[in-house]
């Protein structure tokens, strides 16, 4: 019989229906709860939701830590009240992963403004209030051509902007061609003044936009990169359709819709020079720009690459577009184990 070496929460977002009838097994979840009990680890399920705050934080209080599946933003509910109640207990003798402050120095849109010097960076640019957004971007689009703007918290699309400059009417307004990420989406050209004005929500409580040159491979598809703290456990290629017009068919055909996102392991050949700069240079270069140790890397994070130019040799490059934290699913098979060690690794510093 493996010997029991610790308890830990697995904590997600849902009603409190199911909160009463959850089990480790009848959740999309079920195979992380699978390693985790032949790793020894004791984990049990914790469903959360703002109205049941009280039973979430009494429950914690009986784990040695917490790993937690919940998106920024969704259905219009947001992460600040469970964010507060994980600073509260996160200590010495009680983990999180990922941690509220860790998310907000990796998870956010400003990582790819904080860390665009390193090999996976481009020319990006940050906009911290309406005023520099609507005097600064309009120079950029005429000079640098389609950018991408993104705020500062999001997920799904949500707030991610490909822009396009027209060309200028005979009464001298500038008119952009925008098009949303969200799936469905349709371009829209308006006046660049208009569009600006549009986004001034995205600056209200301390809020921020970035922005980046639009990638032209982006039709080769997003390569997502899953990371157990600071080792890749895996990748995922899919071929996008976000920021890419939609099809005569309009953008609910099936014509509009994603590919699958296919699954590959940590030794795929397709990817080992991402992994090796990954692993090698980058995410130590990242750990050090952001100040962040290795025991406070989410047990489990990705991060999206786009594929940039090719080199002189002809090679992939690759360019970082988004880094996921919140909530990291679906996952490659490989994943569940790499999370279960882990897991392992911090219950033991935990307990000594």
């Amino acid at each position: 019989m493996t010997e029991t070496i610790g308890k830990v929460a697995i904590l997600w977002r849902g009603d409190r229906q199911t909160r009463e009838t959850v089990t480790p097994s009848n959740n999309r979840l079920h195979r992380i709860f699978e390693e985790l009990a032949s790793a020894g680890i004791h984990a049990e399920p914790c469903v959360y939701d703002e109205d049941m705050v009280g039973d979430v934080h009494s429950q914690l209080l009986t784990a040695d830590g917490v790993l937690v599946w919940v998106d920024p933003i969704a259905n219009g509910k947001d992460r600040r009240m469970l964010d507060d109640l994980l600073r509260s207990l996160a200590g010495e003798d009680f983990w999180v992963s990922a941690h509220p402050d860790v998310i907000l120095k990796m998870g956010t849109k400003q990582v790819l403004y904080d860390t665009k010097h390193l090999g996976w960076g481009t020319d990006v640019r940050l906009y911290r209030t309406a005023m520099a957004f609507r005097q600064q971007l309009p120079d950029c689009l005429r000079s640098f051509g389609p950018r991408v703007l993104k705020q500062h918290r999001g997920n799904g699309g949500n707030g991610v902007w490909k822009v396009e400059l027209l060309a200028q009417s005979s009464d001298g307004i500038e008119t952009v061609r925008v098009l949303h990420a969200l799936r469905g989406s349709t371009t829209e050209d308006l006046p660049l003044e208009a569009f600006l004005a549009r986004r001034n929500a995205y600056f209200a409580d301390d809020g921020l936009v970035v922005d980046q040159p639009y990638q032209a491979r982006l039709p080769d598809g997003m390569i997502r990169c899953y990371m157990a703290a600071d080792k890749v456990t895996g990748f995922g290629h899919q071929l996008i359709r976000a920021l890419i017009p939609p099809p005569p068919e309009g953008p609910n055909s099936p014509q509009a819709q994603p590919g699958p996102r296919i699954m590959h392991g940590p030794d795929a050949a397709a990817f080992q020079a991402l992994r090796s700069k990954m692993e090698s240079e980058w995410v130590p270069q990242m750990m050090q720009t952001l100040d962040i140790e290795r025991a406070s890397l989410p047990i489990i994070w990705d991060a999206d690459f786009l594929y940039g130019p090719r080199d002189s040799s002809g090679a992939d490059t690759y360019v970082l577009c988004e880094i996921n934290v919140s909530s990291v699913f679906p996952i490659p098979d490989e994943a569940p184990t790499a999370i279960a060690n882990l897991t392992k690794e911090r219950l033991r510093v935990t307990a000594a």
